[in-house]
């Protein structure tokens, strides 16, 4: 049971990254998967979730308007497209999902925006 991220890197402010977290080992599709993030120094805070279906998104105010979350339940995988990067959103970003009583989480995806 595990998340993977991947997509992380170095960008410039302005600039863009598409992250993505494929999952196995669980039914993927039943569960509402969210991303967060945890900056040096900072406590780690939500971004965006996404529903099973995809059908209902959820966004930090952060991230409104900026990013975007999407799943491919026939891959097992989940994106997080981050346009407009600001060097306030270099973090670790992580995948998240609650399972029953089973809290799962990825090892998660340097971004750093920086020029």
């Amino acid at each position: 049971v595990q998340f993977v991220e991947s997509g992380g890197g170095l960008v410039q402010p302005g600039g863009s990254l598409r992250l993505s977290c494929a999952a196995s080992g669980f039914t993927f599709s039943r569960y509402y998967i969210s991303w967060y993030r945890q900056a040096p120094g900072k406590e780690r805070e939500f971004v965006a979730g996404i529903s099973s279906a995809g059908s209902r998104t959820n966004y930090a105010d952060s991230a409104k308007d900026r990013f975007t979350i999407s799943r491919d339940n026939n891959k097992n995988t989940v994106y997080l497209q981050m346009n407009s990067l600001k060097p306030e959103d270099t973090a670790v970003y992580f995948c998240y999902a609650q399972l029953g009583a089973y809290d799962l989480w990825g090892q998660g995806t340097q971004v750093t925006v920086s020029s």
